[in-house]
């Protein structure tokens, strides 16, 4: 791996001296002032700097609204002790559901609906600045006053849901504040569509994952995924990945993005069997359902004596299975509480049957959990709140790692404080070696915050710094027609995390030279005009801090080998073994004959009888 090391030493050197992150659970860290009865807590982390955006609802001059804090990845807040505050709009007295996410360009996205029943979105840079101005941006037309998501996009945009009690809209959003067309998701048959979930796919695409609810309290739901462009396009009709269910309207269903363009879906209900379970549902990268089982693979057997639920769930970034942690309670008072956590593939299997249970009753109840895996893939951790034998409403922060075999490596107490606390709705995850949970102090107000990483560790962690390398690495020696050269056509999957640019290196065999070529992110093709000879290809991902590892071809090499000799259109040396067919563009044709072939011109590239590798144009003509 070929890190950008000497600058990181001495940026590391300076900021531990600030280090606020402490390794005493007596004490966390304080984060912002804030009311004691503040709540609705969300956390987001940027892959590139490490910042962590902290957002909390609380009641202000202008309503239930929302505040902002920004901590650098050392826990050192920076807009003050009071965060900044959005105060350009007038909200309602009680919450509409406020989202946040941080986008690519390092800037944070709040989007909220108004006391005036519309929705905006504010985007606020590192330094505190309002983009677009304290007013935000209107989306979708002035539809969708109610609940809002959002997911980032791979270029400095964002997707926002919003709804109203009947249909969702969908909307993409430029990093410059360009607003894509709305997508209107609605049903004719007289259900509601509610509590969209959003997870980005590929291409910039998104999946909305959506419920069709009846009318009353207790009613019929189904569960859809339709896939969408930014461009408003619908790539495939609504498909269906749960069949009509009859419970609460109030439980509803969560989505995670799998990290191969697709995602899952979980719901805790008791419409089979009458008994609450939590099942889990996948789909590909257009919508398509991959497990048979419209119903689900329920995390744990169904069992009328108990209830699986309050899940949350994370994917491991190797497996792409879906970690998912659960309560079990008995089913009669529900005061036998226990911590469980299961691992399900793509496919439905329930790789650890029962679950592995991880904190057994001891006369207290278990809540507040969250599952995130590590970024290397060796396992994940479960954070959670573990209530006081003599008050259910007083907590601690418990957190625990587990391998990917289900064995603990670690358990920690995040905070040994008891009292009453607003815990965090969501935690961001691991990043650069470190997550965060966060949580209101409801007795005295202020919201406070701990670090973990994966080895357990509590206060100054050194980042680890993750360089997501290219993939699929490929090349072809090819004719170009119009500019009348011969070269390599070289082609990549790009990473996870869009680089700065890429650098191709390439190895002359002929002259024992490397030359680096720098590529634009954007791109995943580059035409080399590399001359005559044999040559060697490795590429990485190049990021603010640090270069990737080479990309590693199908077959898990990490370069390709091209020899290039020439073309040769008029030649006795007749092609005897065919290897690749080219139309004039430069682009690859798969044939299994060349009968197959339509009329036009096309490069064979292939072996004569002497075995050189050659290059001969040819013209099928078919009238």
């Amino acid at each position: 791996m070929k890190k950008l090391v000497l600058f990181l030493v001495g940026l590391f050197a300076f900021t531990s001296l600030q280090a606020q992150w402490v390794d005493d659970p007596a004490t966390n860290t304080f984060i912002a002032n804030c009311g004691n009865n503040d709540g609705e807590v969300y956390l987001s982390t940027n892959t590139n700097t490490g910042d962590t955006y902290v957002q909390w609802e609380g009641s202000a001059s202008n309503g239930w609204s929302p505040t902002l804090q920004r901590l650098n990845y050392e826990g050192v807040p920076q807009w003050g002790d009071d965060g900044i505050h959005i105060g350009g709009h007038e909200f309602s007295s009680m919450s509409e559901g406020v989202a946040m996410t941080t986008t690519t360009d390092g800037c944070v996205v709040s989007c909220f609906a108004t006391y005036d029943a519309f929705t905006y979105a504010v985007k606020i840079d590192p330094d505190g600045n309002f983009v677009w101005g304290e007013q935000g941006l209107q989306l979708f037309g002035g539809l969708g006053f109610s609940h809002t998501e959002l997911t980032a996009g791979d270029d400095g945009g964002f997707w926002a849901l919003g709804f109203d009690y009947s249909n969702l809209y969908l909307q993409y959003v430029d990093a410059d504040g360009t607003l894509g067309p709305t997508t209107t998701i609605s049903d004719s048959g007289g259900y509601k569509c509610m509590f969209g979930q959003l997870t980005l796919s590929i291409d910039n695409n998104v999946l909305l994952t959506y419920e069709k609810v009846g009318s009353g309290f207790y009613t019929d739901k189904e569960l859809y995924v339709v896939a969408v462009t930014p461009e408003g396009g619908i790539i495939s009709p609504d498909q269906l990945l749960m069949s009509s269910q009859t419970f609460q309207s109030t439980y509803i269903h969560k989505a995670i993005a799998d990290g191969m363009g697709g995602g899952y879906a979980y719901i805790w209900h008791p419409g089979i069997g009458g008994a609450f379970n939590t099942y889990v549902f996948h789909f590909n990268e257009i919508g398509f359902s991959t497990i048979n089982d419209q119903n689900g693979i329920s995390v744990h057997s169904t069992d009328p004596m108990n209830n699986y639920g309050y899940a949350y769930g994370a994917v491991d970034p190797v497996s792409h299975d879906l970690i998912v942690a659960y309560e079990q309670t008995d089913a009669s008072t529900q005061s036998q509480s226990r911590l469980y956590v299961n691992r399900i593939t793509a496919t439905g299997e329930r790789i650890w049957g029962e679950g592995i249970l991880l904190a057994d009753y001891v006369g207290v109840s278990y809540a507040d959990i969250m599952v995130d895996a590590f970024e290397d893939g060796s396992g994940f951790s479960v954070i959670y709140t573990k209530s006081s034998p003599s008050n259910s409403y007083f907590t601690t922060v418990e957190a625990m790692g587990v391998d990917m075999n289900g064995n603990q490596l670690w358990a920690k107490t995040l905070c040994s404080n008891v009292y009453r606390r607003t815990v965090c709705d969501n935690t961001p995850g691991f990043i650069m070696g470190q997550n965060i949970v966060t949580w209101v102090n409801c007795i005295d107000g202020g919201i406070y915050g701990q670090n973990i990483g994966p080895d357990g560790t509590m206060g100054p962690i050194e980042p680890v710094l993750t360089c997501f390398p290219p993939e699929n690495l490929e090349g072809d020696y090819i004719f170009d027609m119009d500019e009348q050269m011969f070269g390599v056509k070289l082609s990549w999957t790009a990473p996870e995390t869009l680089p700065l640019h890429y650098n191709l290196y390439r190895y002359s065999e002929i002259y024992k030279d490397e030359v680096i070529i720098e590529v634009e992110a954007d791109a995943t093709t580059y035409f080399d005009e590399s001359g005559i000879g044999a040559y060697t290809y490795q590429l990485t991902a190049v990021y603010d801090n640090c270069e990737s590892d080479f990309a590693l071809t199908p077959e898990g090499e990490n370069h390709v080998k091209i020899e290039v000799t020439g073309i040769e259109e008029n030649t006795d040396s007749r092609i005897v073994d065919v290897l690749s067919v080219y139309n004039m563009t430069g682009q690859r044709i798969m044939v299994n004959d060349m009968n197959e072939l339509n009329t036009g011109v096309y490069i064979l590239q292939g072996l004569t009888e002497d075995g050189r590798l050659v290059c001969q144009k040819v013209i099928i003509d078919k009238k």
